[in-house]
């Protein structure tokens, strides 16, 4: 499987999905980046003027200047009709932003964003390109939701070179390309959805995108580690890359936001997928949290933060006997290393040993925890479930967890109180430098500033 020539004027390469580095000859690992398994087959495109096409059609002037002389002025950003949305871009859409959306398969993709351009039809130009679905697809989707479908401009094409042609006629404000993957262009000798195909096609729309002031969102499928499918660089082009996540089964979806150019990374829209489509969930703590009708032993209610919003998830912990060599030690939504930490530093500073014993943590409703925040809950949910001593259900714990057993303070401590008060919880286990200076009505706090400090509470 050498360069060998394919057609005249094209040969065959390899190409990297993680950098985009191409090879004549495929090997295991790429010598780019070294990234293992990533080269896939590629037909590359004959030198030349671009398969024929008019290097000027799509360009602008480019001059340079200096910053002083470029207006600062502020950004208008649109509104989508759905405040969690909002939220998850940074305030709005922004004019000549690409998107790209990721998700697994049947996640609502298409859902959110045919109730998103059919809100945004009633202020701006839309147009929503279809490359999966017939136009008869699409308007019975649309109808099913009930969104206004007057003003909706819709288009089932494949071709990256006739969608720009008609966009040119058409003069969108917002326009969706549904998905990525399925888009080709007549530049490249290749199957549509391979590395150079959706590398090229995604360049010719974000560069349109640019010239035009039309905010672009992309549909990308995603591979069965979870990851975006296609070339790497894919993210590197776009303004803003969100994950559509949740399980088929369950009806709540989140959208986070990994990356974006206009607003903070980390946001988290919620979601839940009802018979008329996609319904808002502005209070996420109440769907995280189960609260139970009386105290059980392993569970506790932590504090974490997505963003800019506090949310209120609980903590399961079950610690049991352990009848094989090796204890198993397993994390759903938390750092799986860091829970062997934890561990470690309970055995060395408290004298609490979990070596023959299995430990299963999880984080309820399906959310992911990645700050630090939640270490001290993680331990308190440990222990009470090893020595099957509830904790109050009022009881709300958050605290990062140092390897010399201290207890330091996490960021917008505040805040996180005052969402817990906000859903009744009158106590509070917290770093002793998270400790209000003032008394906060309704709430006790427990200031901590060791981890035995902290499972004394439990023996108390």
């Amino acid at each position: 499987m050498s360069g060998k020539p394919r057609g005249k004027g094209a040969r065959v390469l390899f190409n990297c999905t993680e950098c985009g580095a191409q090879a004549s000859k495929w090997s295991g690992q790429c010598g780019a980046c070294g990234a293992w398994n990533t080269l896939v087959e590629d037909v590359a495109r004959p030198a030349g003027n671009r398969g024929g096409l008019k290097l000027d059609a799509f360009a602008t002037a480019s001059e340079v200047r200096a910053i002083s002389e470029i207006g600062a002025d502020d950004e208008v950003r649109i509104a989508t009709g759905f405040s969690e949305l909002d939220r998850v871009l940074g305030g709005g859409l922004v004019q000549g932003s690409v998107v790209l959306i990721g998700g697994d398969p049947g996640i609502g993709k298409s859902t959110l964003l045919t109730q998103t351009m059919g809100a945004l039809s009633q202020v701006v130009s839309t147009l929503y390109v279809s490359g999966e679905e017939s136009p008869r697809q699409v308007s019975l989707r649309a109808r099913r939701l009930g969104m206004p479908v007057e003003r909706l401009r819709l288009l089932a094409e494949t071709e990256v070179e006739r969608i720009l042609l008609l966009a040119d006629r058409e003069k969108p404000g917002v326009m969706v390309i549904d998905s990525i993957q399925t888009i080709f262009t007549s530049q490249v000798q290749s199957a549509p959805g391979s590395v150079s195909q959706v590398r090229e096609s995604a360049a010719m729309l974000v560069q349109y995108a640019k010239r035009t002031g039309t905010a672009l969102f992309l549909v990308g499928h995603v591979t069965k580690e979870g990851m975006l499918a296609g070339p790497r660089i894919l993210e590197h082009m776009v303004d803003t890359v969100l994950y559509f996540e949740g399980d088929v089964d369950n009806r709540f979806r989140v959208l986070r936001a990994v990356k974006n150019r206009f607003g903070a990374v980390n946001e988290m829209g919620v979601f839940a997928m009802v018979d008329h489509g996609l319904r808002e969930v502005s209070n996420p703590s109440a769907i995280f949290l189960s609260r139970h009708e009386e105290a059980v032993s392993g569970s506790v209610v932590m504090v974490t933060r997505e963003g800019s919003r506090p949310v209120l998830v609980e903590i399961q912990s079950l610690v049991s006997e352990s009848h094989a060599p090796n204890p198993r030690r397993l994390a759903v939504g938390l750092d799986q290393n860091r829970l062997a930490i934890l561990l470690a530093v309970l055995q060395r500073h408290c004298g609490i040993a979990m070596y023959d014993q299995d430990v299963f943590v999880n984080v309820v409703g399906g959310m992911r925890v990645s700050e630090t925040a939640a270490d001290l809950a993680v331990v308190m949910a440990a222990l009470s479930s090893l020595r099957n001593r509830p904790l109050p259900v009022d009881l709300v714990v958050f605290g990062e967890v140092g390897l010399a057993g201290e207890v330091r303070p996490v960021q917008n401590g505040q805040e996180r109180l005052r969402e817990a008060v906000q859903h009744g919880f009158t106590q509070a286990m917290v770093p002793k430098a998270n400790a209000p200076r003032k008394p906060i009505e309704g709430l006790r706090v427990i200031p901590v500033q060791t981890v035995g400090e902290a499972t004394g509470f439990l023996s108390a």
